[in-house]
């Protein structure tokens, strides 16, 4: 999960702030906590990424500080916040640097007015009985907005700018740790994100843990994430089994015709006008020419006129945090994922949830990620020291029934060529990223089957000292550095594309992350996130205004954005030499269409730059026999959009009706339920 804002990661931890200052604050000039300051850990299942800590300064004023160091992504930011005798904020300011740039952040209340300026978004308004929830700052400081919450007769609190926030109570346990013996309660607040977001309290009804992408523990409790992460998954399991029951019903299942619609037959790679499909029994039972078809009397029948019919959609980097998040993958389109590195038993969990009908989520072919026990090494992975326990991760991931080993930049790179020829001998599929010290060739040719983000196919002409330390920020660094002056024309990298091609090494190239990070300065909406604007709970809306990549060293924004257009001119070549590419976004989902779109960009054509997200993922899973197109016989995985995709990829944003496995479903239900206000523009 290298680049991905999981919904706990960017609304709790660091926000990709980039105010309008000169610079942002240094690490040496930001507050260091006192001796007595309340301290935290920031944890994954496989390593420890860093520290936070809170206390209460001199005046009065609450102050928090975070240091985290995640494989090269450096966030060192400090807050400071003053609340009212009513418990509401009055002054608050963020600072420092995060991985997505300038941390800046300043709230102010004077004369009964609020006024902010979050480096994405300024603004006025009465302060009135309002809390002002803030873009970033330390992962804690969300914890003192739970607290006040708590405090709340109701638990019903306004937010600023807009929103309100609700809090419900879970479940308790009690915990062992360096401090002696804990209650943690699970709460949840509403009116955040598109789904509840979690906390955990102690019986004081103070910050304990947090529990998303990463953990925020009080130091001396952090072992206890794997109890925590399983009691908290169960309650998202109990929420999400009601709304699977509104959709997946009998008579969503009943037989349906789409009418005089324009379909396209992803095999072929072509639009065809005036259609007509029918599904019955979760199959594709007729594809005809509307004016030659002939209906059963009794069939359910959907008008297709102005609009297009396209297989489900797919991410093929969509790693999930929970069946919240599937539902509103559901919302936007898609009917299957491929998740390159979830955690085993999450993956077991949806698979069987969605095969038994209790869920709405798209079908997930999950690999799961391997890496090298290492300071630097992967969150949530499983860490390996020798060959022989990278064999044995190998089959424990075959065992747990996942569909592919995805090895990770610390691994040795000398493991990779014996676990790779394991994995294909136990049936499953290689990826990932290039560990450091090797090229993308030479991972290729030890076994790889796949490369993951067009940045590990960028390292065959990276500068070595680039390649020898691709673990650390450098995989990102370097790239954004020198990708312009790469000459796509050598011989060595058509040499290099020719290979891959006679492989038929397939490219999963992410190309929204490099988007916004290599093009933007200050904060904003980009490409991927602008359709949605106004659709999104507020207090998530403003998270996915992020800056770009922070300069460094000698390089300026201006030299990032020609490595992106030189990164864009990569894919085209690689999909003129037949090099097959899948789209992912290693994002939330709302991101899939800007991806496909930039496809377009390189030379696709509309149609080419569709099969990524359609029938060539169900190829590279393997599954394609049975979905992936509309044709008569697979399965009934079909999305209604709002327009003609051939002439505006934008359409794909505007769903209509979703069909999965045959169950039909009103998008602008789906949207709702999936905490969306409306239909993109």
């Amino acid at each position: 999960m290298t680049f991905r804002r999981a919904a706990v990661a960017i609304l709790l931890a660091a926000s990709a702030a980039s105010a309008a200052v000169a610079a942002p604050v240094p690490k040496d000039q930001l507050m260091q906590p006192p001796p007595d300051a309340q301290p935290y850990v920031i944890v994954s299942e496989s390593n420890t990424h860093g520290r936070e800590w809170r206390w209460k300064t001199a005046d009065g004023a609450h102050a928090f500080r975070k240091s985290q160091d995640l494989r090269g992504w450096i966030t060192e930011i400090d807050g400071k916040l003053r609340l009212d005798a009513a418990g509401k904020p009055v002054e608050l300011e963020v600072r420092g640097v995060t991985d997505y740039g300038d941390a800046a952040e300043v709230f102010r209340v004077k004369d009964g007015t609020a006024s902010w300026d979050s480096g994405a978004d300024r603004g006025q308004a009465a302060a009135g009985d309002a809390f002002y929830l803030s873009r970033g700052g330390p992962s804690s400081m969300r914890g003192l907005f739970v607290e006040r919450l708590l405090a709340d007769d109701d638990g019903v609190m306004k937010l600023l700018p807009s929103g309100t926030a609700r809090l419900t109570r879970g479940p308790k346990v009690r915990l062992d740790g360096k401090h002696g013996e804990v209650e943690a309660q699970l709460v949840f607040v509403e009116g955040l994100t598109a789904e509840p977001v979690p906390f955990w309290v102690d019986a004081a009804g103070r910050h304990f843990a947090t529990l998303g992408w990463l953990g925020l523990f009080r130091e001396g409790y952090e072992q206890h994430l794997p109890t925590l992460r399983k009691m908290q998954d169960e309650a998202m399991i109990a929420a999400t089994g009601a709304i699977g029951a509104r959709f997946l019903t009998e008579a969503a299942r009943v037989p349906v015709v789409i009418d005089n619609v324009k379909m396209f037959d992803a095999d072929a790679g072509r639009f065809v006008d005036g259609m007509s499909v029918m599904a019955s029994g979760g199959k594709i039972t007729a594809v005809a020419p509307t004016a030659a078809f002939t209906a059963p009397a009794e069939v359910r029948r959907i008008d297709g006129s102005g609009k297009t019919l396209v297989p489900g959609l797919w991410d093929s980097h969509k790693h999930f945090d929970n069946e919240y998040d599937l539902l509103a993958n559901v919302a936007t389109g898609m009917t299957s994922i491929r998740s390159p590195g979830n955690r085993p038993e999450d993956a077991r969990r949806v698979q069987q949830r969605r095969a038994a009908g209790e869920i709405v989520a798209p079908e997930a072919f999950v690999a799961a990620i391997v890496d090298r026990n290492d300071p630097l090494s992967a969150q949530s992975a499983e860490l390996v020291s020798s060959e022989a326990e990278t064999l044995a991760a190998v089959r424990r991931i075959k065992d747990a029934g996942l569909w592919g080993v995805k090895f990770y930049t610390s691994m040795n790179p000398a493991w990779i060529a014996p676990a790779a020829a394991e994995a294909h001998r136990l049936g499953l599929r290689v990826l990932g990223h290039v560990p450091a010290g090797m090229r993308p060739l030479e991972a290729v040719q030890a076994g790889y089957d796949e490369l993951t983000h067009i940045n590990f196919v960028l390292m065959q002409a990276m500068p070595q000292s680039v390649v020898d330390v691709a673990n650390t920020a450098a995989r990102f660094e370097g790239p954004a550095e020198f990708a312009r002056t790469v000459d796509l024309d050598s011989p060595a990298m058509k040499a290099f594309v020719a290979e891959l091609a006679a492989r038929k090494i397939w490219v999963d190239p992410t190309m929204v992350v490099f988007e916004r990070s290599f093009n933007h300065d200050a904060p904003e909406l980009g490409y991927s996130y602008a359709p949605y604007a106004g659709t999104l709970p507020v207090v998530f809306e403003r998270s996915l205004a992020e800056g770009g990549y922070p300069l460094f060293g000698k390089v300026t924004r201006a030299d990032m954005r020609e490595s992106y257009a030189k990164i864009v001119q990569l894919v085209g070549r690689l999909h003129k030499a037949g090099v097959p590419i899948v789209a992912g976004t290693d994002g939330w989902g709302l991101e899939l269409v800007r991806e496909i779109e930039i496809y377009h960009q390189a030379g696709m054509s509309a149609a080419e730059a569709l099969q990524t997200a359609t029938i060539n993922p169900a190829r590279l899973v393997g599954v394609a026999d049975r979905t992936g197109s509309i044709a008569v016989g697979k399965e009934a995985d079909m999305v209604l959009v709002a327009g003609d995709v051939s002439s505006d990829l934008d359409a794909l944003r505007r769903v209509v009706t979703v069909v999965s496995d045959g169950y039909v479903m009103d998008g602008d239900a789906l949207r709702t339920a999936a905490g969306f206000s409306g239909m993109p523009r």
